[in-house]
């Protein structure tokens, strides 16, 4: 619960800067709580939760664009799930020293898509790195939800032919591009979250 008090604790402190405000006619304005205004929520990352269903296929094929739905060659041939799954987490650390906030949050993936380059178009024509992943927020301690799951797709330019190769050789692989992306990436969208939790904060502060 002292998550749940820590955040109602920051609405509570929106609604007593508010008051320091010109005030305005609110004769017809809805009733809603005080905890509602459009104050953001620091946010910090204490735990995380990435799932890689195994439903998810994975395409060893040697083609410029493969069907399946995980295409990954950054590493030697092993199970493709679990590297896929150990790159979001490195990602997702590379998020939590980006963001030291006071509200700790539970970052909960699971993936839907995760197309990297094969051999023939990371050698020849480049490409882009695809990324698709629902992500919600959650209490670390109760698992109570404090977003919404969101569909997230985004995308990375991906090196082709001697600039691969260059990259490679300085030591910026596919899997430090793509960890830094997702690090980016979460990261803004725990920036963006803040607002809307402290603007519901009333909810999760009414449960014992």
């Amino acid at each position: 619960m002292k998550y749940v008090r820590l955040i109602a604790a920051v609405a509570a402190a929106a609604s007593l800067s508010a008051c320091a405000t010109v005030e305005t006619a609110t004769r017809n304005a809805p009733l809603v709580p005080e905890a509602v205004q459009p104050v953001s929520a620091a946010l910090s990352i204490a735990a995380v939760n990435v799932t890689v269903p195994y439903s998810l296929r994975a395409s060893e094929a040697n083609s410029y664009y493969p069907m399946g739905d995980i295409v990954w060659r950054g590493e030697p041939l092993a199970d493709r799930h679990q590297q896929v799954k150990a790159i979001f987490e490195d990602g997702l650390s590379k998020a939590a020293a980006k963001t030291q906030g006071s509200v700790p949050v539970q970052v909960n993936i699971e993936v839907s898509r995760f197309h990297a380059l094969t051999e023939k178009a990371r050698y020849t024509v480049g490409g882009r790195h695809e990324l698709q992943f629902t992500m919600f927020l959650s209490n670390p301690e109760t698992g109570q939800a404090y977003t919404k799951p969101r569909q997230i797709v985004t995308n990375i330019k991906a090196f082709g032919g001697a600039r691969a190769i260059a990259a490679e050789r300085n030591g910026i692989t596919q899997r430090l591009r793509i960890t830094d992306h997702i690090g980016e990436v979460v990261a803004t969208e725990l920036a963006e979250a803040g607002a809307e939790i402290a603007a519901n904060s009333y909810v999760f502060a009414s449960v014992e």
